[in-house]
């Protein structure tokens, strides 16, 4: 039993949630939203990172896309990412009430987004509840337990969520969440649609399932420490990676990422996003959201995680290459 609990102190570095509930904040006028570009006044009482013109690397071209495949030397990442596949029991990987069932071809219609195994075609549906008319910002980053148990409730829930990433040493968000609640804890949300802001995972996953699901919390997110120790055993193959701040120009607008919590590809592109505190709108599609057939007909074909950059006007998938897309634009050098 000894062996089971000797896991990383800084995946337990700070305390458990218990049953003490953190008050629900009014939004603090300082926050910045989609309507506010990142680099206007409302940020810069706690950035020193200046505005900035953007372009594509010199001579960039996207990758064409390669289902299912790993780009060369980079099979070691992708293995330290896909532990949370055993761990989380595939938590954040399928949208609430999700089933699937294989059917013929002919039942497809063109066009239609599906998955295509042994000849046949696979049939997804899900049932999701009342969406965000703007999205949820969620203060975070990738490396911390607690904040990965609120990523994967998004997933479950497809919703669209606004990530401001707050990687240790991050000299912008990380001091603006202790403005806006008062204290360096994470996750932080904020929901721009009701005025509430909030501390605490499980209050957080409380509150979304509430107003954005079913009100059920998933098996898996309902086990007290349990889930705190799995979320923590799911990141140890890529451990401290998506915690510390790299040096890197801020944009003037987010970024969006069509990805979903679970997806060991996904996880090393939100990685990169989160050391360069890269704001980032996550469009949630997770097997059987309905997005997927939004970024099929965007694109031409479905597969994450996909880059969409406001800034450069660059669109890509293939997650390596964005990983070198985001140093190559936004590293300072």
């Amino acid at each position: 039993m000894a062996g089971i609990l000797n896991i990383p102190q800084s995946l337990l570095s700070r305390s458990i949630p218990g049953n003490r509930k953190t008050p629900r904040r009014p939004i603090p006028i300082i926050r910045a939203s989609l309507e506010t570009p990142l680099s206007s006044s409302s940020t810069s009482a706690t950035t020193t990172r200046e505005e900035t013109s953007f372009t594509a690397p010199p001579n960039f071209k996207p990758p064409e896309p390669k289902p299912f495949a790993i780009k060369s030397g980079q099979f070691l990442n992708i293995l330290g990412a896909a532990p949370a596949l055993f761990f989380r029991l595939g938590t954040g990987v399928f949208v609430n009430g999700y089933s699937a069932s294989f059917v013929s071809k002919n039942e497809i219609p063109p066009g239609q987004y599906a998955l295509e195994v042994a000849g046949y075609k696979v049939k997804e549906s899900s049932k999701v509840g009342p969406r965000p008319e703007k999205p949820i910002e969620i203060y975070e980053f990738e490396s911390c337990p607690f904040c990965r148990k609120v990523r994967e409730i998004v997933s479950v829930l497809d919703i669209d969520v606004l990530f401001y990433p707050c990687p240790k040493n991050g000299p912008t968000f990380r001091p603006k969440v202790v403005q806006m609640g008062g204290k360096q804890q994470f996750p932080y949300m904020v929901d721009p649609n009701t005025g509430t802001a909030m501390y605490e995972s499980d209050d957080i996953i409380k509150y979304l399932v509430e107003k954005y699901g079913d009100g059920t919390v998933p098996f898996m997110l309902s086990l007290g420490l349990l889930t705190t120790l799995t979320e923590g055993f799911a990141m140890i193959g890529r451990m401290g990676k998506g915690s510390s701040y790299t040096p890197s120009k801020l944009p003037p607008k987010p970024l969006e990422i069509w990805s979903y919590e679970g997806s060991p590809f996904c996880k090393i592109v939100r990685e990169a996003l989160v050391e360069s505190e890269l704001p980032h709108i996550q469009r949630s599609c997770a097997r059987g959201s309905p997005k997927r057939q939004a970024l099929y007909e965007k694109a031409g074909h479905f597969q994450v995680p996909y880059l969409e950059d406001p800034n450069t006007g660059v669109q890509m998938f293939e997650s390596a290459d964005i990983v070198e897309y985001l140093k190559a634009t936004y590293a300072r050098q």
